[in-house]
């Protein structure tokens, strides 16, 4: 019987999810891919949501295990929640949460509505996302998530004037980019060739550039300035390229104005960026609205509103701040199988409003786009992690002294590096420590090998982390 109630509330999930992908296969229109979405009345828009709401809970109730503990727990059934304006019953999930799921019922937790038969039946790819333990919580998506990803970053992609006539430079490792990934398969659906860069150094990469003239590149904003940095030692200027549009993710840049002026002038292109997580479905969220183009003044990024329900918290109390207010990310999922999860704490600082755009998009924007995450998280070039796992790193390696430090700064040419300062008596240790944070960290850090004595002990509270990186 519980069997039958999931799947019928699954095909009453999947149901409505096709009801509202318009123009699935092709854009309706030159400026809008989904014009009948994209410019829908707020109206509508709430309709929309408060429909797939009304479908989604009794679906994540009979299909997620952790979805059930949690309305039982808070004596909540799935039709006290059916609109936008019942998601206030429901306090937030943040990622201890799912952390916690994952360590009760390795090694997917129960917090996806994808069980081993679904996966078996229908399973697309896994993407971790590492807790403050370090702990990865994986998700499982299907194929019908592949598609509904395709089609929702080809209407951000469309949005900023890519066409069939472009092509684009990937410059990411792709194993953890679920932003690279959700790229790639939106340029298949849109016609639009790539040239995937992943395991490439800077020098070949810088090569690509040069001999094949991507129209477009998409990276980290912090690859993108090391990319043009690798150029001009190459003796080629990035001004001169082909390159027109800088589409980034992994970490601000749009925003934040001494980051996006910088990358424009070395590359001599427009930034454009994409906002999301891999937690509630990770394709595009947020985009950068096209009127931002001609009013660097007026930097805002558009929400998806009719596949995402967007909410700003305050910080400590955790409830709805009013618009105009500025406060942490919330997002509920309203376009995807496997992952829609509810009121999920993504944790960016930001600024709403749903005031007329003058690019004619009717979607809830973002005031100067996205800050940083609330939480103790480090990005560093678009890769995430915890203190915990550096601690981790560090200390695997044997000899090393009781006091080590962690040093982030920016260098002379804008570049954000980290720097592990350690006390070791043999020279070997460095590289040694070097290779175990890119082992558990994915990404290259310098080792300064100190005399033993040298760093300050500890007395209370160890903050091992120094972010001499200035505010941008």
């Amino acid at each position: 019987m519980a069997q039958d109630r999931a799947e019928q509330t699954r095909s009453t999930w999947l149901t409505v999810l096709e009801k509202y992908q318009r123009d699935a296969d092709a854009p309706g229109s030159q400026d809008y891919w989904s014009p009948s979405l994209d410019c829908a009345s707020r109206d509508e828009l709430i309709a929309i949501q408060n429909a797939k709401l009304a479908a989604l809970t009794p679906f994540l109730y009979e299909n997620s295990a952790f979805y059930r503990r949690r309305f039982d727990r808070l004596g909540l059934t799935p039709t006290d929640i059916k609109t936008i304006d019942d998601l206030a019953k429901w306090p937030v999930v943040d990622k201890s949460e799912m952390m916690a799921d994952v360590q009760a019922e390795p090694p997917y937790g129960t917090y996806t509505t994808h069980d081993d038969a679904l996966w078996a039946k229908r399973g697309w790819m896994i993407f971790s996302s590492s807790g403050s333990t370090g702990i990865p919580r994986p998700f499982r998506y299907s194929q019908i998530d592949r598609d509904l990803w395709s089609w929702a970053n080809a209407r951000a992609l469309h949005s900023f004037g890519i066409r069939p006539s472009d092509s684009m430079f990937i410059c990411a490792g792709y194993g953890p980019h679920v932003f690279a990934w959700g790229v790639q398969y939106a340029l298949a659906k849109m016609g639009v060739a790539c040239i995937p860069g992943g395991g490439m150094t800077g020098e070949a990469r810088a090569g690509i550039v040069d001999r094949f003239k991507p129209t477009v590149l998409t990276c980290t904003p912090s690859y993108a300035l090391h990319l043009g940095r690798v150029m001009e030692a190459r003796g080629s200027d990035p001004r001169r390229s082909s390159v027109r549009t800088l589409l980034v993710g992994g970490e601000p840049a749009a925003g934040i104005a001494s980051t996006r002026e910088r990358l424009e002038e070395l590359w001599n292109a427009r930034l454009v960026e994409f906002y999301g997580c891999t937690e509630v479905s990770p394709h595009c969220g947020g985009y950068s609205c096209p009127a931002s183009d001609t009013d660097k003044n007026a930097v805002t990024s558009h929400l998806m509103e009719d596949i995402q329900i967007w909410e700003l918290v305050d910080a400590d109390s955790k409830q709805r701040v009013d618009e105009g207010q500025r406060g942490l990310t919330v997002c509920t999922s309203l376009n995807s199988e496997s992952s829609p999860q509810l009121r999920f704490l993504v944790g960016d600082y930001a600024t709403c409003t749903t005031a007329p755009c003058d690019c004619g998009r009717t979607h809830m924007r973002a005031v100067g786009a996205f800050a940083g995450r609330s939480d103790d998280l480090i990005n560093l070039r678009g890769i995430k992690m915890y203190p915990v796992q550096l601690e981790e790193a560090v200390r695997s390696v044997p000899g090393i002294g009781d006091e080590y430090e962690i040093v982030i700064a920016t260098d002379d040419k804008g570049l954000d590096i980290m720097t592990a300062r350690i006390e070791h008596t043999d020279p070997q240790a460095a590289e040694r420590v070097a290779r175990a944070i890119q082992t558990r960290c994915e990404l290259r850090c310098d080792v300064e090998l100190l005399t033993p004595g040298t760093l300050p002990k500890t007395e209370f509270k160890a903050k091992r982390v120094r972010d001499t990186r200035s505010t941008r």
